[in-house]
């Protein structure tokens, strides 16, 4: 992976970590950087799966590859809250 995949990696993981915490309701009581780090390695791990489930690559959005991730990140964002909640 070069500098722009680290970088693009980082700014989709921006905007799945947040769309995940969209969709996770209530409020949640992580700070803004765990948010940014579950989108980051929910956007890694989506295009893993994505790319397993030979989604990845479509003419145009990938909009399945999208969803997973952003599923990822909902979960990720709500765990985390979980165990958060716990302490």
């Amino acid at each position: 992976m070069e500098i722009d995949g680290i970088i693009s990696a980082i700014v989709i993981g921006v905007v799945i970590g947040v769309l995940g915490r969209l969709v996770v309701p209530g409020r949640q009581r992580i700070g803004i950087l765990w948010t940014i780090l579950v989108g980051i390695v929910a956007a890694l791990i989506g295009t893993w799966i994505a790319t397993a489930l030979d989604v990845a690559d479509t003419k145009g959005v990938d909009w399945i590859e999208w969803l997973i991730q952003i599923a990822l990140a909902a979960l990720g964002v709500g765990a985390l809250d979980r165990s958060r909640a716990r302490r």
